[in-house]
């Protein structure tokens, strides 16, 4: 493997976390991306010197770029993300469905476009985008999220016609259900009853498994780009649509 540096976003807990874990593994030195320091410092003493904490908002590109100065980034993993509640979009506040479009997709944009310019110089560069399968199933109560997630996946597709043949891959990772507290502020950290309602009744996906997908995809020869991979549990399909009541007469 010719990459030798990588920066993971959202890195702190869960996939990201998972994904830094793996990478480090492989061999690379991770720049891994959170708002929490302690996170990241007991991260770093878990997994090794090869974990760089870079603690900034995923949403500050500016100050991002100036952390990793002329630091060379060959793998960039846009994790991070958020879902800070879970109802129709006409119940959500403009502050909610401002902050999960800018979470899920202008901050994904805003780094490829940061360091893509150094991974096509160098001939060398792998992007992955976590997506969601709420990219393109429905989900009642995930408008914006949905919709968030959906746009990242179609600005991959895109992006794979103006980086052919410049040795800069992409990937998107679109997991269903995993065992994380992605959704825990939507359930206002209540963390029994996310169990119960997301991850008792079939069995989710660990975070390990979207990191050893990335893992796999990252392995692959050169001449090999696994553009589009969903990562769901086995007990789980993808979707579905809910039919309200008709209207009584």
């Amino acid at each position: 493997m010719d990459y030798r540096t990588a920066l993971v976003t959202g890195a702190s807990k869960g996939i990201g976390a998972a994904i830094v874990d793996g990478l480090v593994a492989e061999g690379l030195t991770v720049h891994a991306l959170a708002r929490s320091n302690d996170a990241l410092q007991a991260l770093q003493q878990q997994l090794g010197a090869q974990v760089k904490p870079l603690v900034a908002d995923v949403r500050d590109h500016q100050a991002i770029a100036s952390a990793l100065g002329s630091t060379e980034i060959d793998v960039l993993v846009n994790n991070a993300g958020g879902l800070a509640t879970v109802r129709p979009l006409h119940e959500q506040s403009a502050e909610e469905t401002a902050e999960a479009v800018a979470l899920n997709l202008t901050a994904p944009l805003q780094l490829i476009r940061l360091l893509l310019p150094g991974m096509i110089a160098r001939k060398r560069g792998h992007i992955f985008n976590l997506t969601s399968t709420v990219a393109g199933a429905v989900f009642p109560g995930t408008t914006t999220y949905g919709a968030a997630k959906a746009g990242l996946s179609q600005a991959g597709r895109i992006l794979r016609f103006d980086l052919a043949g410049t040795g800069v891959r992409l990937t998107e990772i679109a997991p269903g259900r995993v065992q994380t507290d992605f959704y825990l502020k939507a359930f206002n950290g209540d963390r029994e009853g996310l169990r119960k309602r997301m991850h008792s009744e079939q069995r989710p996906l660990d975070p390990a498994d979207v990191a050893t997908v990335l893992v796999t995809a990252l392995r692959m020869p050169d001449h090999v780009d696994i553009a589009e991979l969903t990562v769901s549990p086995s007990e789980q399909a993808t979707g579905g649509h809910i039919y309200p009541p008709a209207p009584q007469r």
